[in-house]
């Protein structure tokens, strides 16, 4: 393989909240961060601008917009113009921006659960109310948007909705269809969309992300989309992302709520996505299957080895969502962390219904996710 994808790095003496939150006894699957270099690419281009060896302030280059510009349209099939691409810190800062920039104090936002867990601190930043609306669940746990579950949830005080797709933590990428109904729904109830997608490239063969923007001009008019290469290429460090905003009302809304609240990305994390953008497409082909053997070999070690847990096979993302109703455990991420001296992300993270459901990052080399499921089958056989 052109990439290793397979070399272990030693990340306890690098900063890393993943690896450092617990002893070094445990094994990290945690938080959403990758256990591989970042491609060769941008490492290059951030010593060439390191080396310059002056980094006062900056404005955003032209050239990153075109490399995000270009991105979504080979990629996504998504045309947009330069003048709608604004450069950030975050993906998270901006989604807390868009809730200031389209809401009033007393307003309500809406969200699917199980959600990202920072989507839980957007009301209380804001002063809103929150409005949760349940992804329903078959019986083989794949979640889904139904129209009238969905309808249900909507009050005349809801403006905006926090869209996370391809979705955290479940993995599922919303199809065309259901995007229609969640856009034609908020449309209909004149409700702003902010859509999370900052795992759009991380999709699976079989699926396909559909930025909702694309949909159509009326629902890109209603849409503030969030976007970035740190999930993809593991630069989240660097904190730098996109929004992509068509509508000049409420783009400009959004830059006001921005100003002495919301500074830019910086000058490195800049580089780094631009670089991204513009080179990456053959290091993320490459990490796409390498990551896809992972997700396989995470499901069948589930269905074969894990008794009483069950597995969304996700359509995106490198989480997994574990479903440990069935083995009994009151809190199954605190008995892996004490038996398995595994990290996973707590189901209650995510929401309070989902205490019996783990996160597991399977973005590590594929020694280090066996050795994780080895610990955690092991602690089963104790029960």
């Amino acid at each position: 393989m052109k990439y290793d994808f397979d070399q272990l790095i030693d990340r306890q003496n690098s900063d890393s909240i993943k690896w450092n939150f617990y002893d070094d006894k445990v094994l990290p699957l945690w938080v959403a961060d990758m256990d591989f270099l970042s491609p060769q690419f941008i490492l290059d281009d951030l010593r060439v601008r390191i080396d310059h060896g002056v980094f006062g302030y900056s404005d955003v280059q032209n050239s990153t917009r075109e490399a995000v510009q270009n991105w979504l349209a080979k990629r996504h099939n998504w045309k947009v113009s330069q003048d709608n691409i604004l450069i950030l810190p975050g993906v998270v800062p901006g989604f807390n921006v868009a809730a200031r920039a389209v809401t009033k104090p007393g307003d309500s936002v809406l969200f699917h659960t199980p959600a990202y867990h920072p989507f839980f601190n957007v009301a209380s930043n804001s002063s809103l109310l929150q409005i949760d609306s349940p992804l329903l669940c078959n019986d083989d746990g794949f979640y889904y948007i139904d129209e009238t579950q969905f309808t249900k949830s909507i009050t005349e005080k809801i403006r905006l909705f926090l869209l996370c797709n391809p979705h955290n933590p479940t993995g599922r990428v919303f199809t065309k269809p259901e995007l229609g109904i969640m856009a034609e729904t908020c449309l209909k109830n004149n409700i702003i969309i902010c859509s999370d997608e900052i795992h759009s490239d991380i999709v699976f063969t079989g699926s396909q992300h559909t930025p909702l923007a694309s949909l159509s001009n009326d629902f890109s008019d209603i849409t503030i989309t969030l976007l970035s290469a740190s999930k993809t290429f593991n630069i989240a460090g660097l904190k730098s992302s996109v929004a992509v905003i068509s509508n000049p009302v409420l783009r400009e809304n959004f830059q006001a709520s921005v100003k002495g609240f919301l500074g830019y990305a910086n000058l490195l994390g800049e580089t780094a996505m631009r670089s991204a953008f513009r080179d990456g497409e053959d290091w993320l082909k490459a990490l796409l299957i390498y990551l896809e053997n992972n997700r396989n070999l995470l499901i069948d070690y589930v269905n074969q080895d894990l008794p009483g847990i069950k597995a969304q096979v996700p359509e995106g993302t490198y989480l997994g969502w574990l479903d440990c109703t069935n083995t009994n455990l009151e809190d199954p991420s605190e008995y892996f962390l004490n038996e398995a001296q595994v990290g996973l992300s707590t189901g209650s993270w995510f929401g309070a219904e989902y205490k019996n459901f783990v996160r597991i990052n399977f973005g590590c080399p594929r020694e280090t996710l066996l050795l994780g499921l080895d610990r955690i089958k092991k602690s089963l056989l104790n029960l």
